[in-house]
């Protein structure tokens, strides 16, 4: 009787660790032997990160389907799909809304995975050529994904580049006004009223001061931090990530995310998985880089921390 009860033990916790074990993984996780902690890794070594240059990684909220941008030696930039199939990852191929002429990066799925956006050079319609770069939009329909569309007003009539949504449907990106210089564009957005976009506004200086080249947004579904990219003479190097938190309807100066992520290199264009357990975004220079992951819930939990430690301080 007390071989069977302590039978009964062990296969309750051998059942327990491997229930455990499988709570940690996902399908995220199959694209490479090791789940990343506090070390970032290089995401999909030879499948997704490649000798090209890859950068702006999406998921949908499954996670069965992601979208990311690579750019070729002396080619343009495209965007790249790959869904999870029975049990495994299909091989990286164009998306389908791939055009020949202009070019198309930095895709986003919202948080409800009912739209797809992604900047674009390609003509606007038929008879209108680009003026620029501007951003289009899909949606999921039992079919799939729409045929693309460019965003009206207030977005048509500027430039906007790496947008983001919350679960409200606001919309968070890099931009700038007329005799900006690329260098001093900054993060904007626009607020979701009852289905419209009436006006845009320049974020305050708690984001966009100091530094030079802050860009690519990433707001949190439920807009409680938002992370993003520049330069500043107290970073590491070249283009940091930094975060700021949303406390009490007002954003906190932004932190360095710190060591464990940011390096004499370039970390630019993040994105957090659906499920909120790990960042994703690019390190590289001008002319290579690939997509880094780490385990975001420690990385936050330690950034809340020194926030807390901060205004102690005070």
């Amino acid at each position: 009787m007390k071989f069977v009860k302590t039978l009964s033990i062990l296969t309750f916790l051998l059942v327990f660790i491997t229930s455990c074990q499988d709570s940690e993984r996902s399908n995220l996780t199959l694209f490479s032997d090791q789940i990343p902690a506090d070390t970032a890794l290089i995401f999909g070594e030879g499948i997704i990160s490649t000798d090209n240059f890859e950068f702006a990684i999406t998921f949908n909220p499954e996670m069965d389907e992601l979208f990311f941008t690579r750019r070729r030696p002396d080619e343009d930039n495209e965007i790249y799909t790959m869904s999870f199939v029975d049990g495994k990852w299909t091989d990286p191929a164009l998306a389908f809304f791939s055009t020949n002429t202009g070019w198309d990066f930095e895709p986003h799925i919202s948080p409800k995975g009912d739209l797809l956006y992604f900047g674009s050079t390609r003509p606007l319609n038929d008879t209108v050529k680009s003026s620029g770069l501007h951003q289009w939009y899909s949606k999921k329909t039992g079919d799939g994904w729409s045929k693309p569309m460019p965003l009206d007003k207030p977005f048509v009539d500027r430039f906007v580049m790496y947008l983001t949504s919350s679960e409200d449907g606001n919309l968070y990106f890099t931009s700038g006004e007329e005799g900006d210089k690329p260098e001093d564009w900054v993060i904007y957005n626009s607020i979701n009223e009852e289905g419209q976009y009436r006006s845009v506004k320049r974020m305050g200086n708690e984001i966009n001061y100091p530094g030079k080249w802050i860009a690519h947004s990433y707001i949190a579904p439920d807009e409680s931090y938002i992370i993003y990219d520049g330069e500043r003479p107290s970073g590491f190097g070249d283009c940091d990530l930094y975060i700021s938190f949303k406390e009490n309807g007002r954003w906190t100066e932004s932190y360095n995310m710190g060591p464990k992520i940011n390096t004499d290199q370039c970390e630019m264009a993040a994105s957090v998985s659906p499920d909120g357990k790990y960042l994703f975004f690019h390190r590289g220079d001008a002319n290579s880089g690939n997509m880094y992951w780490i385990d975001f819930i420690q990385i936050k939990k330690e950034l809340l921390e020194q926030r807390s430690s901060d205004q102690q301080g005070l």
